[in-house]
């Protein structure tokens, strides 16, 4: 454990802000972070001032002052640095601390403090701005004490070393800010962008990478036309140096330019592939106050949609059954219905009204949960669906609102199943079941601005009747003849005929089967 975290803190990774870790922690250790990158960057600022300098802008000093200048404006760069970085880290750091106060004291941002924290690196490159116009009046003046060319020569190193200095910054300070950034964007993005464009990030890093070193060469160029004052060698380093300097710091700032676009694309195309994959609960996090973080907050909306569409969905299915869901969801839904061959399987609670009488409310609810929970568990096992709940009574269907094969087997085989799980699992409960089968007319019922889909015709009432006959029969259980008749030879054999009986409600006589003795 002390090898991995000696690693740890070699590898500088407690440097590394994480924006799930607490809003202190964060903070302190994004200010670390970004000082130490913002001294790196200064730092390459003053050798890109120091080889514009040397190598590519003409000497238009004597030779004899030639080594006094060099020794003086090396003096006084260590001089200007020892004394500006401190005070800039200090003053950016009590800059970024007044922009995230919200998250050293762990709390949600205002709208106000939300809009500062994603400006933030537009403050840490004001500053470093005035650092710099500030070095290029010091040290333009310092060096035309000699003569106003070497002055004019100086100022133009430190303006370009600056530019490529600010922007640097600015990129690198974007991106060490992201943490802070989705902390900040938790809460929502709005309308109006908070950041800069992509646009605008793509001219940063032409600036940086190809205006200042053309810039550069244009000066080479106009100077060589006008005062003749490079040598062919002179001339060929200058363009030298000046290329390779575009080179390196063009290569940086396009990375960090195209990450901050690349990115969150790589993120939202990993978070799409989750999607696809069912994953509803995933979310890319949104961290820029741009159209790049409209776009994140955008597709989080939109997952939302989905959540709450698959939430209804699934509501919608646990209410009417997942075929009639599927089918009112593929299909516009119309009032009306339309002629089926239907099975149907009808459950009631033998002696309701006297445990309602005798037991507590509490106790009769989880009886007939019980109850419903096998039933429902049957009628899905075998392809059928729970088209209502009656009270203490169940329907069942099978063939409506989707064509089943074979429904009348199965229809049967859950009817006797559900008479032994009912016999078996539940204490203190009886039910009686029927079934039968037929055409029945099968749609919506009700007013368009609500209705349902069941099922009407002389099946579910025959049905019904036969739950009635079958809370006096040994086994619970009775069948049409009409049902038997259309199931499988195989499935007739664990059911035998009996007499017709005339049921309340039917012209004609019903003949009767029950379960054959196991």
């Amino acid at each position: 454990m002390e090898a991995a975290a000696a690693k740890r803190v070699l590898s500088l990774a407690w440097l590394i802000p994480r924006a799930d870790e607490p809003g202190a922690d964060l903070a302190r250790r994004t200010q670390l972070r970004i000082s130490f990158a913002l001294v790196i960057a200064n730092v390459l600022g003053a050798a890109i001032v120091f080889a514009i300098g040397v190598w590519v802008l003409p000497n238009t000093t004597a030779p004899e002052d030639e080594t006094e200048i060099r020794i003086v404006n090396l003096v006084a760069l260590a001089i200007f640095f020892a004394a500006v970085t401190p005070i800039a880290i200090t003053l950016g750091r009590r800059r970024l601390r007044r922009v995230i106060d919200w998250l050293i004291e762990d709390r949600d941002p205002t709208p106000e403090e939300r809009r500062d924290a994603l400006r933030a690196p537009r403050r840490i490159i004001r500053m470093h701005i005035t650092i710099w116009l500030l070095a290029m009046v010091v040290f333009g003046v310092l060096n035309a004490t000699y003569s106003l060319e070497s002055g004019r020569r100086v100022a133009i190193s430190v303006l370009l070393g600056g530019m490529t200095t600010c922007v640097f910054v600015y990129l690198l300070a974007e991106r060490q800010l992201r943490p802070i950034a989705a902390r900040a964007l938790a809460a929502g993005v709005g309308d109006r962008r908070l950041g800069p464009g992509v646009k605008t990030r793509t001219f940063v890093a032409w600036a940086l990478g190809t205006g200042v070193s053309l810039v550069g060469l244009w000066l080479i160029g106009l100077s060589a036309l006008v005062d003749d004052d490079f040598s062919r060698d002179e001339l060929a380093v200058a363009v030298l140096v000046l290329c390779s300097i575009g080179l390196v710091f063009g290569l940086f700032s396009s990375l960090l330019a195209a990450r901050a676009v690349a990115d969150p694309v790589i993120a939202l195309r990993k978070t799409v592939e989750r999607v696809e994959e069912g994953d509803l609960d995933a979310e890319v996090s949104v961290y820029d106050g741009s159209e790049i973080g409209q776009l994140q907050a955008g597709f989080n909306r939109m997952i939302g949609g989905l959540r709450e569409r698959e939430r209804i969905r699934d509501l919608f299915g646990r209410q009417v059954g997942e075929e009639v869901a599927k089918a009112a969801l593929d299909a516009d839904v119309e009032l009306g219905g339309e002629t089926r061959e239907i099975c149907v399987l009808f459950t009631d609670v033998i002696g309701s009204t006297e445990i309602a009488a005798e037991r507590p409310a509490a106790e009769v609810v989880e009886l007939l949960n019980g109850f419903f929970k096998i039933v429902v568990e049957v009628v899905d096992e075998h392809g059928g669906w729970v088209n209502k709940f009656e009270g203490d009574a169940v329907l069942a269907i099978w063939g409506a609102p989707v064509e089943l094969e074979d429904a009348a087997t199965k229809t049967l085989a859950a009817a006797r199943e559900l008479s032994r799980r009912l016999e078996e699992e539940i204490d203190g409960l009886e039910a009686a079941c029927g079934a039968s089968a037929g055409e029945a007319v099968a749609g919506n019922v009700g007013e368009e601005s609500r209705f349902e889909y069941t099922v009407i015709g002389d099946p579910v009432n025959e049905a019904a009747r036969l739950s009635e006959l079958a809370k006096d029969a040994p086994q619970r259980v009775l069948a049409s003849e009409a049902i038997l008749e259309r199931s499988s030879e195989e499935e007739r054999c664990h059911w035998k005929l009996g007499d017709s009986v005339e049921l309340r409600g039917r012209s004609e006589p019903t003949r009767v089967a029950e379960p054959a003795a196991s």
